[in-house]
């Protein structure tokens, strides 16, 4: 025998001494811990089997209320949307909630839908994007309904240089002042939008028209 295949054989000795050592020390450990590992897997597996099909009966649900309310079964679909709000899985509940202040403010009862929107707007539960556009939804409703002060109260924590939603919040403001008659602020809030150069086009068009309505009062001057 070769030194060479002596030394290979007195290490495979040795690590066959070692296993053997190993498996005796920590041998229930690792069978232990494999166990585990297989509950593990099959807990997640169960777990995710479950959350999608939770997330996709919501979502069927959420749809259905949607047809309803787009065959003009308003009754039945404000139905479908609160029950979706007491049991529905993931986002799926605070949506209905959108859906139904939406679905109040079309059918004309528009107190219910500022009451509705305002709820969302309070809930710190409500992801803060929806919280916002809740706000903005509202603060667009009291432009008819209310006076400044309730638009402002709601758009105006939205209408900072910064906020994605400025460009809805100024022009809900400016919608205010307007039907307040404080025309000067209402030209200095659609000239910010027109001055913005992230506004949507077709929110600038608005804005065009509104400043050419209040040049035509001759309540403001250029400048």
């Amino acid at each position: 025998m070769s030194d060479d295949s002596f030394i290979r054989e007195v290490e495979e000795e040795i690590r066959s001494d070692r296993m053997k050592s190993i498996w005796e020390r920590f041998g229930t450990l690792i069978i232990a811990a494999a166990f585990g590992i297989v509950v593990l897997v099959a807990a997640n597996s169960a777990w995710t089997w479950y959350t999608d099909g939770q997330a996709t009966a919501s979502g069927d649900r959420f749809r259905q209320a949607l047809t309803s309310a787009t065959e003009g079964n308003t009754d039945q679909a404000l139905e479908q949307l609160r029950a979706l709000q007491e049991d529905g899985y993931g986002q799926y509940p605070v949506l209905a909630r959108m859906r139904e202040a939406t679905l109040l403010d079309n059918s004309g009862d528009r107190v219910a839908a500022v009451e509705a929107f305002d709820a969302i707007a309070a809930d710190t539960f409500v992801p803060a994007v929806l919280r916002d556009v809740a706000r903005l939804r509202a603060a667009y409703i009291m432009v008819d309904e209310g006076t400044y002060d309730d638009v402002a109260n709601r758009a105006e924590p939205l209408a900072g240089d910064d906020n994605p939603m400025r460009h809805g919040a100024r022009e809900a403001l400016g919608l205010a002042a307007w039907k307040a008659q404080n025309y000067g602020d209402a030209k200095r809030l659609f000239d910010q939008i027109v001055a913005d150069e992230a506004v949507p086009p077709t929110t600038a068009q608005r804005a065009n028209v509104m400043l050419d309505i209040i040049r035509a009062t001759g309540e403001v001057t250029e400048g």
